[in-house]
């Protein structure tokens, strides 16, 4: 059906869908999954309907491609919007069956695979930007990691190929200078643990371009300090082998404290189980190590095929072969998300919980009756109480961790007890959206937000109809707006309200439904919605229980971002300072729970403004590095305000970049920018 139809390489289009099949071969996939690989654009470019392909292969395959084919076609819609409703689409369709994630995750890898024939630049950055964003996370949260990984480097190379191109010279300056130190270490392991009895094979890796430039956005730290750009992964036979094997490695070599990570007793949430461990090897080397078995080896590289399969006429995931090997359903992670969905929230709020959640790393806490929950690290309580019921998270009041009464702004650790303390009815004030991580949290909480911000609306929406009426000579309380409501289709006087609040429509034509002809009264209240609004955008920070009219001011020790956490501290004056919730300031105020107040930024803040922060770095003092470090600076999106020179030393110079930026996010981006450069040595954010 493809017959003449070209892809943009200049190769047959039937070419693609052949590769995508091939792509789903190596996972040992189902007949159906392959025949839907073959057949996932038929619907979409040529003239065969649904009702062909049931006729011809069956009501399972015809279901799975129109599955594939709806996530095709919003591909068209307009940029933001598209991949918020993609993901919506994506979760409802994977949800009942997880073959039309693994069809489209395959199909995306062969067009991130070819986009460079793509002569458009624009649309090259779109589509390698939302295979970032959207495709590879989820590869990543159902254990896909080969797939994850070449998505990341095919985007990485699209989206910042300057970056991709500095770190991978540094990689092979360093591949030259120990490569045959890493050959001797595999040798030393694989000898070391041969000889005390335990059976393995030792492979080694080089951590690739685009994890190493995630690892230099989320730390403050250079390319130098990075000790896992090569990492060993042990394979053995058993379960049990894995422990001896640690205990074999930690009795040959040092480890590293606090580098050890036991993902066997306690899995990801993808279902990857393995020990880390990083040790000092000879030649003063550091090394990390993955020990796993073969079985684990297989799911943390094909994620969910591993243990879906056909079992009683049906395909699913089967509990039987997880259990056996130590695992879950790892489609759970999606399944949460539909939740987030139930809770009413819009496509938009879902895109940002969604790429939250599935960067984040995790944090194993329990219930006091030792039910493990699993979450992002970084998760506070009411994440805690909304993982367990949305219910418990609506009425929660309090919070117990190992016994003792804690803040809700206490960041949960590995292996706490927490007892949520509950009240008799729900209420979530607006600034607890600060003391959250989780998606499931954030949007129950926007649900209750949505509804007071509905009042919000309908008050500002009724004062300024209120306004323009009067100056019209008219009382809106003595007339009736059934006009208006069918004029604008809205279902009551409410609606009407919040409409005009949101400036969906104007008070005027409000006014000139109900009392056509009062041109030039509608003059005047068009100029009173306009103050009215400026009022409204002028706020930046909410939350806290802020009365109208306090005096905020933005503590000059932190320097806050649109993109921190923030908290607000009440002085001695009444006025309210704004500060970063790990500024060093904080902690002198500890014992003072009165003084403090969880605040948020507004929308306005985080989508319509430019801050200026200060980035600290340490260069090299070589010809031409200064005017390095200002061309990466702009090419990332940041204005350069000011620069100042400090400590300039035979080999290095401290210098102070001010930046205009977006948010937090955006200078993180700048300095992750700066520190894969050779000849920037350290780049940190300034405070104060």
């Amino acid at each position: 059906m493809h017959g003449s139809q070209k892809r943009a390489s200049g190769d047959p289009y039937f070419a693609h869908p052949i590769e995508v099949a091939g792509i789903l071969t190596d996972y040992r996939l189902d007949t159906a999954t392959i025949v839907t690989a073959l057949l996932h654009d038929v619907i979409e470019d040529t003239d065969v309907t649904r009702a062909d392909i049931d006729r011809l292969f069956g009501e399972e395959v015809a279901e799975l491609v129109e599955g594939v084919t709806k996530l095709s076609r919003l591909e068209a819609t307009a940029d933001h919007k598209r991949q918020a409703e993609n993901l919506r689409k994506f979760i409802l369709a994977v949800s009942k069956d997880v073959r039309v994630l693994l069809v489209k995750l395959a199909d995306r890898l062969h067009n991130m695979r070819t986009l460079h024939f793509i002569k458009n630049a624009a649309k090259r950055e779109r589509i390698a930007r939302e295979t970032l964003d959207i495709y590879a996370p989820l590869a990543r949260s159902i254990g896909c990691h080969r797939i994850c990984s070449e998505l990341e480097e095919l985007a990485f190379a699209h989206l910042n190929p300057k970056a991709r191109d500095a770190i991978i010279r540094r990689l092979d300056v360093l591949r030259a200078g120990q490569g045959r130190a890493v050959a001797l270490a595999s040798e030393e392991i694989a000898k070391q643990l041969n000889d005390a009895g335990v059976t393995c094979r030792v492979v080694g890796r080089e951590k690739n371009a685009y994890s190493i430039w995630r690892k230099l956005q989320r730390k403050s730290i250079g390319f130098a300090q990075l000790s896992d750009i090569y990492a060993f992964r042990v394979i053995v036979d058993t379960e049990d082998d894995c422990y001896r094997a640690l205990g074999v490695i930690h009795r040959a070599w040092p480890c590293v404290p606090e580098r050890f990570k036991d993902f066997i007793s306690t899995p990801k949430r993808n279902n990857y189980r393995s020990i880390h461990t990083t040790v000092v090897a000879p030649r003063a080397m550091r090394i990390e190590l993955q020990i796993r078995t073969e079985a684990m080896d297989r799911v943390a590289e094909e994620g969910v095929a591993a243990h879906w399969r056909y079992k009683n006429e049906t395909y699913g995931f089967d509990p039987e072969s997880a259990a056996a090997a130590g695992g879950r359903d790892p489609l759970v992670n999606i399944r949460q998300l539909v939740q987030v969905l139930e809770q009413g929230g819009d496509a938009e709020d879902l895109l940002d919980h969604a790429k939250l959640e599935v960067f984040l790393d995790q944090v194993f806490v329990f219930t006091p009756k030792g039910q493990l929950i699993s979450l992002p690290t970084g998760a506070m309580p009411l994440d805690f109480a909304y993982a367990v019921h949305t219910d418990v998270g609506d009425t929660c009041l309090g919070v117990k961790i190992n016994g003792e009464l804690r803040p809700l702004r206490t960041v949960l650790t590995n292996g706490d007890v927490v007892e949520v303390v509950r009240g008799p009815k729900p209420s979530t004030p607006e600034d607890w959206m600060s003391l959250t991580v989780t998606g499931r949290a954030r949007s129950a909480i926007r649900r209750h937000m949505r509804q007071s911000e509905r009042e919000e609306f309908q008050r500002l929406g009724k004062a300024a109809l209120e306004q323009t009426f009067d100056r019209a000579g008219k009382s809106l309380s003595e007339v009736s707006l059934r006009p208006a409501i069918d004029r604008f289709a809205a279902t009551g006087e409410a609606e009407v309200f919040q409409a005009v609040g949101r400036g969906q429509i104007s008070p005027t034509q409000v006014l000139e439904v109900v009392f056509p002809g009062l041109a030039e009264t509608a003059k005047a209240a068009a100029t009173a919605r306009v103050r009215i609004e400026d009022r409204f955008a002028s706020l930046y920070v909410k939350g806290g229980g802020l009365e109208p009219g306090t005096r905020l001011r933005f503590s000059q020790c932190c320097n806050p971002l649109p993109g921190d956490r923030i908290v607000g501290i009440t002085e001695e004056d009444g006025a309210v300072a704004v500060h970063t919730i790990d500024c060093t300031q904080l902690a002198q105020y500890e014992d003072r729970e009165e003084l403090w107040r969880d605040l948020q930024w507004t929308l306005e803040a985080e989508r319509n403004t430019l801050s200026e922060a200060r980035l600290n770095a340490t260069i090299r003092d070589a010809p031409g590095v200064m005017g390095q470090a200002c061309t990466i600076i702009g090419e990332a999106g940041g204005n350069i305000i000011g620069v100042k020179m400090r400590h300039r030393h035979s080999d290095f110079f401290d210098v102070d970049f001010d930046i205009e930026v977006k948010d937090a996010r955006h200078l993180t981006h700048i300095a992750a920018a700066l520190r894969a450069c050779p000849s920037i040595e350290t780049v940190d954010r300034a405070r104060g």
